[in-house]
């Protein structure tokens, strides 16, 4: 058995879990080999898992991007890389149903950009690229043997079909240009370090805080589990025992259903098992079972070491004793996390590691060997290029502005409309200077104070709701945009088939039964006209609130100050939640009309109780039917209950409109001791 010696290897997405193992255990095992990370920081990567390495004179950390091609061919020239272990990638199955095409950029195109410099350079010696057990698809419940590596690759999810992709340039690289490939594919890991969206970390820091331990489905599916370090070791022996053109599994006969992890946890917790595991909707499609012959690996010499038990009381030790390590992760313990709901960003990835400066050369640390060395000019000072540009409609708008602020708390560049919606030459040039990725249309007459002030200046309602709307509809679809259209939820009323208190409510098929205002009218007649565009996502708004309770259009603001209010339940728009979505569908690119409210209903009166309790305990109300406010209103109001369900179950996380009420507006303006 031949044996490969390397010299200086490039290592990617090493601040990740799996590939920081991998480093800090060459970089302390053998002093002569060069280490140079390279990592862009991402959501679930930390500089803190570097530390065991970040004072070794043969070790260097590189913020970038291997998607950019300048970057990676000027590592590759100047460090003379001569091997690649390739470990970057998006790895979250649940974010690969709701951000697919960020799984194709960094798995896919990220993986190309790497084989093509190596090609160019022609200097690499080893090539390793680790992929993943998914690829084989689901392993037949009764399969006594598992997939061995010439098994078909049947993936049966967007992170798995991205990982399959990425494999097959590998395989054709290495057939076509003699590049030196090998390729891992591996069981699921476990460890110090992993961040808490994946199952065994999530379930150890929801134990340390006494909540319950969400199993997808019924928790039968099952899973085999490595302990870090052993797969770790398993990739030292393939970079040195590895043949060429080879692929190698990397896996355990053991395998354990979730709901067994659960229990195992729950155990070394001492805590009740029945009390502390909660079944939740099951994800899309999860897949049965993985099962991996592991033989030629182990053939190789390695053999796993660490039994699960042991691997289990290390790895909650270590979260035990590591609380903080990865900041604020409340978004990643949600039984379906989404990127959408992750903390991320270099801030938290640095907060409390040693002090990287993206503007300087190395850490700010003891070590001076930890250096980026970039080329200024391309890369070293340049912050990573959104692939979102918004254009905005609605700029003096509530919705429109708080959109904008928005866009600048997520670093998404975006621009306001100029044009009136009405005027098509402007939105052409409008399209023309800022080149969107996404239109969001948040322009539209709702009233000046209210919807009376439409029912006496009726074509200037049309020209705004109905034609402007279409015109930019239309605009947006010549030049393959999608439109986000805030719409409203105005269109509807109690019923027969949907009465008051029932909760039975509107679906987004229903057919529009109010038309008791001009208002109404446009909106419901634009959306019926708008079907027949397939570039737009309709947004059904209903009486929006925030917790901006100074801002007059708020719902809260307004009932507030009437000296008399119906008490009519209603659904409505938390926006504080629900605008970063509609950021996140943009995103997601979904379309057609989606009911844009919190799950369920709450009442006039409930609103102005939880005023008093949180804000002002000596505040007033009084109340009056519907029949005596129509004397003092020129045009009747809508009340109705939406059907969340569709919104609920792409965003699993949303709030019941009574906790988003108490969570994202009255809690953060509390002033009495409720």
């Amino acid at each position: 058995m031949s044996t490969y010696t390397p010299k200086n290897i490039l290592i990617t997405g090493a601040a990740g879990f799996i590939a920081c193992h991998v480093a800090n255990r060459l970089v302390r095992s053998y002093p002569d080999y060069k280490i140079v990370v390279l990592d862009k920081l991402d959501y679930c990567s930390n500089l803190k898992n570097l530390i065991p390495s970040q004072s070794s004179p043969n070790f260097k950390f590189v913020k970038g991007d291997i998607a950019s091609a300048d970057l990676v061919n000027y590592l590759l020239i100047t460090e003379s890389i001569d091997t690649i272990m390739h470990f970057a990638a998006q790895t979250h199955v649940d974010n690969s149903f709701g951000n697919s095409f960020e799984f194709t950029k960094n798995n896919i195109y990220g993986t190309h950009v790497l084989l093509e410099a190596c090609k160019v350079t022609g200097q690499i010696r080893r090539f390793i690229h680790v992929s993943t057990d998914e690829v084989y698809g689901e392993t037949d419940e009764d399969a006594v043997v598992g997939n061995h590596e010439a098994s078909q690759l049947l993936p049966t999810n967007p992170y798995s079909a991205t990982k399959a992709g990425a494999e097959m340039l590998v395989m054709a690289y290495g057939r076509s240009y003699g590049l030196p490939v090998i390729t891992t594919r591996g069981n699921n890991v476990y460890g110090p370090n992993q961040f808490p969206e994946k199952l065994i970390p999530k379930f150890i820091l929801l134990a340390m805080r006494g909540k319950p331990l969400p199993i997808h489905g019924d928790g039968c599916n099952v899973r085999s589990y490595l302990y870090c370090e052993d797969v770790a070791e398993a990739f030292e022996v393939v970079l040195h025992k590895g043949e060429v053109g080879h692929v190698y599994n990397i896996g355990t006969t053991k395998e354990r259903r979730v709901i067994d992890v659960a229990q195992d946890i729950c155990k070394l917790f001492n805590i009740d098992q029945d009390k502390n595991i909660q079944f939740v909707e099951n994800r899309p499609f999860n897949d049965q079972r993985y099962f991996l012959d592991d033989q030629k690996l182990k053939n190789l010499g390695w053999s796993e070491t660490t039994m699960w038990e042991e691997g289990l009381k290390k790895t909650i030790d270590w979260y035990k004793n590591n609380p903080d390590w990865w900041g604020d992760v409340s978004g990643a313990l949600l039984p379906h996390p989404r990127m959408l709901m992750m903390p991320g960003g270099i801030e938290r990835n640095l907060d409390g590691a040693e002090k990287y400066d993206s503007g300087s050369t190395k850490f700010s640390g003891k070590s001076n060997e930890a250096q980026t060395v970039a080329p200024a000019s391309k890369t070293s000072n340049i912050p990573q290029k959104s692939p979102y540009k918004f254009l905005i409609y609605g700029r003096t708008g509530w919705i429109g502005g708080v959109l904008g602020k928005l866009c600048e708390k997520q670093g998404i560049p975006y621009e306001y409309g100029r044009g009136r919606l009405e005027d098509r030459s402007k939105l052409l040039a409008d399209i023309k200077a800022v080149k969107p990725t996404h239109v969001f249309n948040a322009a539209g007459v709702t009233g000046r104070p209210n919807v009376d002030w439409c029912e006496s200046h009726k074509p200037e309602t049309i020209r705004t709701n109905v034609a402007g709307t279409l015109n930019l509809a239309d605009v947006c679809r010549e030049h393959g945009l999608l439109m986000m259209n805030f719409a409203t939820g105005c269109i509807f009323e109690y019923d027969a088939a949907h009465p008051e208190g029932s909760g039975i409510g509107f679906k987004e098929e229903d057919t529009p039964n109010f038309a008791g205002s001009f208002y109404s009218k446009t909106k419901a007649m634009v959306e019926d006209l708008l079907k027949n565009y397939d570039n737009v996502c309709t947004l059904r708004v209903r009486m929006p609130i925030s917790s901006d309770l100074s801002n007059p259009r708020n719902f809260i603001t307004k009932i507030s100050r009437y000296n008399k209010v119906v008490n009519i339940p209603n659904s409505m728009t938390i926006l504080d939640e629900l605008l970063p979505i509609s950021i996140e569908m943009a995103k997601r690119n979904l379309k057609g009309i989606w009911n844009f409210t919190n799950p369920g209903v709450v009442s006039h009166n409930e609103i102005l109780e939880m005023y008093k309790k949180y804000i002002d305990p000596a505040f007033t109300y009084a109340n009056f039917t519907v029949e005596e406010q129509a004397k003092v209103i020129v045009a009747a109001r809508s009340n109705n209950e939406m059907d969340a369900s569709k919104l609920k179950k792409e965003f699993p996380e949303l709030l019941s409109i009574k906790e988003s009420l108490i969570k994202c507006v009255f809690e953060p303006n509390k002033k009495t001791s409720a």
